[in-house]
């Protein structure tokens, strides 16, 4: 059976939609990341047939060298999505089957006319919705489910700006929450200036925020005692509050994390995170093997950070988000219903944005929605209000706030010195550093 993207499936009480990347149980839409929906998808195509993990694992990641446990995680995430352990049947030692009827439905195309499609492309910026049909799964997507499946104590995530940390976090703790995990989230972005004149202020109303997520009978500050350091109150508060149930499985997931590291008690936080690390050897029967600490940044911690027995950055799984390749870029236009129209116009894009999520998401929406073409993009690109304007503006806001950076930068470009093409970037041999900054940094 071959899948198109206009058609919809039902098998069981579920139906599932290509087009729209939605899994539906009667009128209850089914959350689940995108690598599994995948598999559901290939499982539908080939009903019936004995797959065996190799074809599986091929089919899932065809650029990848994985291991059969990450196949492992994901059968499971789509068992506990189905709920149902009859639908996939395992063949031992070979592979799996799955095992219901599955029958066509032609209304997808009726359900969605071509005059609607701008309804499913939504604007660049800010994490990508979890059901989102622009998301492009990367191999760190999988290796940080994985992780989280292991129960691994840290999880790191490090990435540029906007290169999509928070649409993975995202995923990876829908994830988990599928399997039963009960996930803490904290954005550091959701503080204002007063959490962070203190460590005790800040865990303070990082222990309320929990406290609120989860609903816990008392209020932190309640318990809180002043002749405790702040770290000793906040780790009381998780073993007496939170981590109480011993069957139960937590994710502590901290988004923005850079707005700690200049903080002068930075390093008395991640002194706190590192020890529940440890801790699972200090202190086996304690709970810190049900916990999980998952760490979004941008930042290099080590420039910050000045005893690295005290850091949380060095030990752990250590993921780090990559530019898309030239396949990830056809598919994500592909997803916009293919405004680059060969592979020709695909390496142009490649150069001019190098693989840069945001940027690629940002100029295909432009020539999407604008109905405007390449070779238009190209020609603004540099414009502090092209399509780009926004990301430039933030890394010469950044600039101005590093004097230093700045007279070295601006003496370079002064210098008419320049950078061998071949050590440059793919994306900045075509978009130069030059070109970029020579009007914004001379008026500075």
């Amino acid at each position: 059976m071959k899948a198109s993207p206009d058609e919809e499936y039902e098998f069981g009480s579920y139906r599932l939609s290509v087009n729209e990347c939605k899994l539906w149980h009667g009128a209850d839409q089914i959350k689940i990341r995108p690598k599994v929906f995948d598999l559901l998808v290939f499982f539908i195509k080939h009903q019936g047939r004995m797959l065996e993990k190799e074809e599986l694992i091929r089919s899932l990641w065809p650029n990848a060298q994985v291991e059969d446990s990450n196949l492992t995680v994901s059968i499971t995430e789509l068992r506990a999505a189905l709920s149902d352990g009859t639908y996939i049947e395992t063949v031992s030692r070979r592979g799996y089957r799955f095992v219901p009827d599955v029958r066509i439905i032609r209304e997808a195309t009726s359900r969605r006319s071509t005059s609607d499609g701008d309804d499913l492309i939504e604007p660049p910026g800010g994490a990508l919705p979890l059901h989102s049909i622009l998301y492009i799964s990367r191999s760190s997507d999988d290796e940080f489910c994985h992780a989280i499946a292991r129960h691994d104590s840290i999880v790191l995530v490090k990435g540029a700006r906007q290169i999509g940390k928070t649409s993975l976090l995202a995923r990876g703790l829908e994830a988990a929450r599928m399997v039963g995990a009960q996930v803490l989230l904290i954005d550091f972005q959701h503080f204002g200036p007063a959490a962070f004149e203190s460590a005790e202020k800040l865990l303070l109303a990082m222990a309320e925020l929990i406290a609120y997520q989860i609903e816990t009978p008392s209020a932190p500050h309640e318990n809180w005692t002043h002749h405790l350091s702040a770290g000793s109150n906040f780790e009381r508060f998780l073993r007496r509050q939170v981590l109480t149930d011993e069957d139960r499985y937590f994710v502590l997931a901290l988004d923005e994390v850079d707005r700690l590291f200049k903080q002068k008690y930075a390093s008395e936080i991640f002194a706190l995170f590192r020890s529940w690390h440890n801790a699972r050897a200090l202190d086996p029967n304690g709970p810190w093997e049900r916990l999980t600490i998952a760490i979004a940044y941008a930042t290099e911690a080590h420039l910050f950070i000045s005893d690295l027995n005290q850091s949380p950055f060095n030990v752990g799984t250590r993921l780090t988000l990559a530019d898309f390749n030239s396949a990830q870029l056809a598919e994500l236009n592909g997803r916009y219903g293919s405004p680059l129209v060969d592979n020709k116009q695909l390496v142009r894009f490649q150069q001019l944005v190098g693989g840069h999520p945001y940027l690629a998401q940002r100029g295909l929406y432009d020539i999407y929605k604008r109905k405007t073409t390449l070779a238009a993009l190209e020609k603004t690109a540099d414009h502090a209000d092209g399509p780009f304007g926004d990301h430039l503006n933030r890394l010469l806001i950044s600039l101005q706030q590093d004097q230093p950076l700045l007279e070295e930068l601006r003496g370079f470009l002064l210098s008419g010195s320049t950078i061998s093409n071949s050590a440059l970037p793919v994306a900045q041999r075509r978009y130069p550093l030059r070109r970029c900054f020579r009007r914004s940094t001379s008026a500075v």
